[in-house]
């Protein structure tokens, strides 16, 4: 759906990504393989079929992937670098924290090029634009750009009024933190970091500080109603539904935080509705 929206797009109209050279339609990569989940998502929305050889293993979890249906006929690699060269790939692309991988296909003689982390909307934006003109499509790159900037867009005017805080809670406690892409996408939507939201990209918030000094509203996600582990155990704690009601909370599925390109335009999306529920 994501890419169908992007070629209708294109018609009509965290961390940086490392810089990479422009690919002209005439010498496009013809055999591209994604190592990372992000990197499948992205290359199923700008890439054409018969340019993609392979995708991570993470592109058959929907709990993670966006794309899980249109990344269906694809190969899907092993975790080791045989995998990867067996495809005969003429570029893979992976994250920086594949470096064992990267020296690796390096050493055989395979390109490689590293995409990083998104921690923030801008740069999901630039990075869109940036792997659309290096899989020579910059004209789908372009209208992802604009995807994601009309669904920050659409948030922007649904956010919640007067703006109140929030903060992003996990597994055993674990918080996003305000550097985070989660954060910058609350931003959006109107809301500010309590006051125990952790500096930079995150940390642990105990259940005490939470309880006693939280934030207005309470983010979880994939958030079970009961305990079925330890890490679990934290967010499905009774005090904290007490003190976190229906209207207090809500639930963004970890698959809309992970990356940019289309789980950031369906993330963005989803946060839309859930704000207009929450009212």
């Amino acid at each position: 759906m994501i890419k169908k929206t992007v070629q209708m797009l294109a018609v009509v109209g965290g961390f940086a990504f490392v810089c990479l050279p422009v690919t002209n339609a005439a010498d496009r990569h013809s055999r591209i393989v994604s190592f990372n989940l992000c990197t499948d998502q992205l290359l199923l929305a700008l890439a054409d079929p018969s340019q993609i050889a392979g995708l991570s293993p993470y592109a058959s979890n929907a709990a993670m992937s966006v794309t899980t249906p249109s990344a269906a006929p694809y190969r899907k690699l092993d975790w080791d670098a045989e995998s990867v060269v067996n495809l005969a790939p003429d570029l893979v692309l992976l994250a920086p924290s594949n470096r064992p991988i990267r020296a690796m296909l390096r050493t055989m003689g395979v390109r490689v090029a590293e995409v990083a982390f998104v921690t923030d909307l801008d740069v999901a934006k630039q990075q869109a634009r940036e792997v659309g003109q290096l899989v020579g499509h910059p004209e789908r790159g372009e209208a992802l750009a604009k995807a994601i900037e009309e669904a920050e867009r659409k948030l922007a005017t649904v956010s919640a009024q007067p703006a109140r805080t929030a903060l992003l809670i996990g597994r055993g406690g674990y918080a996003e933190g305000t550097a985070s892409l989660p954060a910058s996408m609350l931003r959006v939507a109107g809301f500010r970091p309590s006051s125990n939201t952790p500096k930079g990209f995150g940390g642990f918030v105990s259940l005490e500080r939470l309880l006693i000094d939280g934030p207005d509203v309470l983010v979880t996600q994939d958030s079970p109603r009961e305990a079925n582990d330890q890490g679990t155990l934290f967010i499905t704690h009774p005090a904290v539904f007490a003190r976190f009601g229906e209207d207090r909370r809500i639930n963004l599925p970890a698959r809309y935080t992970l990356c940019g390109g289309p789980a950031l335009v369906e993330g963005l999306n989803y946060l839309s509705e859930a704000i207009k529920r929450l009212r």
